[in-house]
């Protein structure tokens, strides 16, 4: 097992930075503290390998598990109590290992010559949008932006869901949905919206090499999808074709289907693209 590396005492639940780390399980505390916490190996690893970390704490059972990715870390590692680590995580069997990342600062007007961008419209739910974070990240996508309030993207379950992708692309949080689109147009993307009721799927745009070009993805609310507002602000409408019986996708699923659409249309396109998909991070 790794002694702490500053050789003091292992840290408990009553320790200042324990506490300080608690705190930003909570939306308002990371904004304030400019921080969000990343819990589990994998996403701990990704965030290692980004050079995104702050400092990392690990529990006394957990310590000899993780030396390894401990090392690596290149940031202060705080050994605490199984409880201490306990009190940082967010899941029903913690892992033992939570660490403190800087919240990025990317923003729209960072981002130059997107080709794939997932655009998610007041979504709810952590865990859908952890996975349309990962299935954007997959599919080579250049950015995931965040708008029309609902879920925080920074919170725990969603940085959990998307199993380190949070450091391998832009995550990007723009309050203003009509800024988005207009930023993303002037940024040469096609608008397309998601919606079941759409006249036309997904497979005939694709045969109709409409995805083969910068395209931007509108992906709405869990429960009722876009508002017709939002449905207006797109160039074209899209729905996923169901060729079974089932009454719909949910969002992950959905929006990998078509992020993948896109990236494959990309790739063998008549649009001039160079082959190697909608991807590059162009930053």
């Amino acid at each position: 097992m790794l002694p702490p590396p500053d050789h003091g005492p292992v840290a408990g639940l009553r320790s200042a930075r324990v506490g300080a780390a608690r705190r930003l399980r909570r939306p308002a505390e990371r904004r304030e503290q400019g921080r969000f916490l990343v819990e589990g190996a994998q996403a701990v690893g990704a965030a290692v390998a980004a050079g995104g970390l702050l400092e990392v704490f690990v529990g006394v059972s957990a310590a000899g598990r993780h030396e390894d990715l401990l090392r690596a870390a290149a940031v202060p590692v705080r050994l605490v109590t199984d409880e201490a680590a306990a009190a940082l995580s967010e899941t029903v069997t913690p892992q033992g290992l939570v660490a403190v990342a800087a919240l990025p600062g990317h923003r729209l007007a960072d981002l130059a010559a997107p080709r794939l961008v997932a655009v998610c419209v007041g979504a709810n739910d952590p865990g859908n949008a952890g996975t349309v974070i990962r299935s954007a990240d997959a599919a080579g996508a250049d950015a995931v932006v965040f708008t029309g309030g609902g879920v925080d993207p920074f919170g725990g379950k969603c940085v959990r869901s998307s199993a380190g992708s949070h450091f391998h692309l832009p995550v990007i949080v723009e309050p203003t949905f009509t800024e988005v689109v207009t930023g993303l147009r002037a940024r040469g993307c096609r608008i397309v919206a998601t919606s079941g009721s759409a006249r036309r799927d997904l497979d005939t745009a694709v045969d109709a090499g409409e995805l083969d070009g910068p395209t931007a993805w509108l992906f709405g609310n869990e429960a009722h999808g876009l508002d017709p507002a939002g449905l207006a602000a797109a160039d074209a409408a899209l729905r996923v074709p169901v060729y079974g019986q089932a009454e719909s996708l949910n969002l992950a699923v959905a929006s990998a289907l078509c992020l993948y659409a896109s990236a494959r249309a990309q790739r063998t396109g008549r649009s001039g693209t160079d082959g190697t998909g909608g991807g590059g991070r162009r930053w």
